[in-house]
């Protein structure tokens, strides 16, 4: 047994992930990636499968992969310009007031106008190394939002903590991808 090839399975950057260090960029909503301060990448479940047997049933890879939510956590700007972006896209997709609320949905988005709907935006979370340089990024293809939080006006507060807002997005796929969109 060779000792030198022991430490080719070592990890040789020895730095950790940090929590603060990212930038998310949402193409059909600029304004709530410009305040984002908290994000996630979303958790992963493997379907389980029972292989009945006549001692015991055993667990065995099923085929279908829960994709979680992914979530962003916002600073709201005083104007509501950010909120108003996820709000009017919600709005658009639900049962909106008036077909002009149909109409700017369809037409308010990064997509060409003969791409469809329109009811879609792609994402990236670009991940920081320890030294705030990206390292790689999580794009996601086809993200909606589904939910928004609400705003808590209080008058009985003593200490003034700005509004944020929190929103949940599904989604087709996510890929982690190195800085040249090759996926790790």
């Amino acid at each position: 047994m060779a000792y030198g090839n022991a430490f080719q399975n070592q990890i040789k950057n020895r730095n950790f992930l940090s929590p603060t260090g990212f930038k998310f960029t949402l193409n059909r909503a600029p304004k709530v990636s410009f305040f984002g301060n908290t994000a996630n990448i979303p958790a992963l479940t493997l379907g389980v499968a029972e292989q009945p047997t006549y001692l015991r049933d055993l667990p065995t890879p099923g085929d279908k992969i829960i994709f979680d939510d992914f979530t962003i956590r916002f600073l709201v700007d005083e104007d509501l310009k950010n909120y108003l972006e996820l709000s009017n896209w919600i709005r658009g997709l639900g049962y909106p007031e008036t077909l002009q609320e149909i109409r700017d949905l369809q037409t308010g988005s990064d997509q060409p106008e003969d791409s469809g709907m329109n009811i879609f935006s792609d994402a990236t979370l670009q991940v920081l190394t320890s030294s705030q340089v990206p390292n790689f990024k999580v794009v996601f293809n086809d993200l909606w939002p589904y939910t928004l939080s609400a705003l808590d006006f209080d008058a009985t507060n003593t200490d003034i903590e700005y509004f944020t807002a929190e929103a949940s997005f599904k989604y087709t796929m996510f890929n982690i991808q190195d800085l040249k969109g090759n996926n790790l």
